[in-house]
């Protein structure tokens, strides 16, 4: 239902096929604001864990900060980083860490 949004190496910032996608997140999540939701930010695995944990958090926060800005409430948003830990795609290349550059949503409860 929520979907995946993904991000540049090295980058936290929400480019235009990320707010296409935050905005139909958006409306979703106003509709449903019974629920709990939960923003993982990931990370490909280049870089140290610290640094990987640290624009994992970046990631996570600018979506929430972003959704907020829609009106989402931010009560019903947890911002967690997952850093380099649960890759999307195990593989090591270009493709694959574009796969695993992202803020993928998760509903708690």
């Amino acid at each position: 239902v929520l979907r995946t949004v993904f991000f540049a190496y090295n980058s936290n910032e929400i480019d235009d096929s990320a707010k296409s996608a935050l905005q139909g997140n958006a409306t979703w999540l106003k509709a449903h604001a019974k629920y709990t939701v939960e923003i993982g930010g990931h990370c490909d695995e280049r870089g140290s864990i610290g640094y990987n944990v640290a624009l994992g958090d970046r990631r996570a926060s600018a979506v929430k900060d972003y959704l907020v800005g829609l009106g989402v409430g931010g009560a019903s948003l947890v911002a967690i980083s997952y850093g380099e830990e649960q890759p999307a795609d195990p593989g090591h290349s270009e493709g694959a860490w574009a796969k695993n550059r992202r803020a993928q949503f998760t509903i708690k409860s």
